[in-house]
C-alpha cells in the first residue's frame, strides 16, 4: 500500500478519483464493501488520487493540468511523470517536445498497467473488488474492443476490408512491443491458468513507445508479431484488438483467464454483445466429425448433433478459430449484414470518448 503522506489531501482525494474513474469507459462501480477505494489506495497515494482526478481522456501538457489541479507546474510534472511509470495515467514523449498526459480507464488501462505491480496486497485488493462490485444494466455503446478472424480462416474471395484483417492492422504500424497478459499473469500467480503463451498482447506506436519506457514490455520486429500471432492461433487465442480502424493494441485471449471472454460466455446469445464483422457458417453435409472444432470455440457455440457439427450462430462471435483448423472446410466465416465499417471509429481516443458520452446520457436518464 502507498504510504506519502500529504496533509492536502486525504480519504475524499480517493472517493473523488472513484467518481472520477466511473465516468471513463467501463466505469469504475462501487463495491457493496467499499473495495474500490481499498483497490485506489493500493495503487495511488493520496496526492497521485488527487492529481488524477483532474485528467481527461485528452493528451495534455503538464501546465493545462496543473492549472486545473492550482499546483505549481514542476510538482504537478514530477508527479505525473511518477504516476504514469507505475500506469496511474497514460503518457506520449513526442520526440523534442514536452510529454502530454492523459487520464486512463480502469478497463481497459489502469489495470492492464498493473501487469508488473501483482504483489499479494494488489491480488487480493482486486479480487476483493471484483466479486463485491456493484453490476449495472448494460449502456447501450460500443464495445472497448472488438473480434476479429485468425487470418487463415478468411478466405480470398470474401470482401474483408483491412481494418478486419489482422495482417493488415499490425503492418500498418512503425513500431511494435509485446507485453505479458496480464490475466494469464494473475491467473498463474494464485495457482490457476491454462498453458497459453503469457507474453502475447501486442502494442503500437506511441502505446509501445509508452510500455517500453516503463518496462512492461519489450520491443518486437513485425516478422516476431507475425510469429506471435502464429503461436495464438494454435493456442486457441481470440484476437482482440482496441474497438478502432488504427489499433493502438491487439490481445490474444484466452477462454478461461480472459474477464473480457469470461463475462461475454455467460450472455445467452454473445454474438449480441461483441463488435465482430463475421460469423461462422456451417455446411453440416461436410462436416467429417473431427470435432477439433468443438475445442477450439470459445463461446460454445458448436456441438454434437446426429454424427455432425451443430451450429448455434447467436454464441458464435466471428473469432474463426474454428475455421482456420476446419479440415473439409465445412465451416467458413461470412459477413454480418448488422455489423457495418461505419460504426468502427477511428482511433481509440475516438472509441473512448464515444463510449464516455453514451455512459454520461445514461447517467443523465437514470437520475431523471
Amino acid at each position: 500500500m502507498q504510504t506519502e503522506n500529504d496533509p492536502g489531501t486525504n480519504e475524499g482525494a480517493y472517493q473523488k478519483l472513484a467518481a472520477h474513474l466511473d465516468r471513463l469507459p467501463g466505469g469504475f462501480p462501487p463495491s457493496d464493501t467499499g473495495a474500490e477505494i481499498g483497490l485506489l489506495k493500493c495503487l495511488f497515494t493520496p496526492a497521485e488520487a488527487a492529481l488524477a482526478s483532474w485528467l481527461t481522456l485528452d493528451q495534455e501538457e503538464a501546465g493545462v493540468i496543473a492549472a486545473r489541479a492550482s499546483l505549481p507546474v514542476a510538482e504537478a510534472e514530477q508527479r505525473l511523470s511518477q504516476m504514469a511509470q507505475k500506469g496511474l495515467i497514460f503518457a506520449v514523449q513526442p520526440p523534442n517536445q514536452p510529454a502530454r498526459y492523459q487520464a486512463a480507464p480502469f478497463v481497459v488501462g489502469i489495470y492492464e498497467l498493473q501487469v508488473n505491480n501483482l504483489s499479494p496486497e494488489v491480488l487480493q485488493a482486486l479480487t476483493a473488488y471484483q466479486s463485491t462490485r456493484k453490476s449495472r444494466p448494460p449502456v447501450p455503446t460500443i464495445p472497448q474492443l472488438r473480434t476479429i478472424p485468425v487470418h487463415q480462416s478468411i478466405d480470398i474471395h470474401l470482401e474483408a476490408l483491412p481494418h478486419e484483417q489482422v495482417r493488415e492492422l499490425v503492418q500498418g504500424h512503425r513500431r511494435y512491443a509485446v507485453a505479458p497478459c496480464i490475466c494469464r499473469r494473475r491467473a498463474r500467480l494464485t495457482g490457476a491458468g491454462c498453458k497459453a503463451p503469457e507474453e502475447s498482447c501486442l502494442i503500437f506506436d506511441e502505446w509501445a513507445d509508452y510500455y517500453l519506457r516503463t518496462g512492461r514490455g519489450r520491443a518486437v520486429e513485425l516478422s516476431e508479431v507475425r510469429q506471435i500471432l502464429e503461436r495464438a492461433d494454435a493456442a486457441n487465442l481470440v484476437l482482440q484488438p482496441s474497438n478502432s480502424k488504427d489499433i493502438a493494441f491487439l490481445c490474444c485471449c484466452c477462454r478461461c483467464c480472459c474477464g473480457i471472454l469470461r463475462a461475454i460466455q455467460q450472455h445467452p446469445r454473445p454474438a449480441e454483445v461483441v463488435a465482430s464483422p463475421f460469423r461462422a457458417q456451417l455446411d453440416p453435409a461436410a462436416c467429417q466429425g473431427c470435432w477439433t472444432c468443438l475445442d477450439r470455440c470459445p463461446m460454445s457455440a458448436l456441438a454434437r448433433e446426429d454424427g455432425r457439427v451443430a451450429l448455434n450462430a447467436d454464441r458464435c462471435i466471428g473469432c474463426g478459430l474454428c475455421v482456420s483448423t476446419c479440415p473439409s472446410g465445412a465451416l467458413t466465416l461470412q459477413r454480418r449484414a448488422d455489423r457495418l465499417s461505419s460504426d468502427t471509429p477511428a482511433n481509440l481516443n475516438d472509441t473512448w470518448r464515444i463510449v464516455s458520452q453514451a455512459q454520461a446520457r445514461a447517467r443523465c436518464e437514470q437520475q431523471g
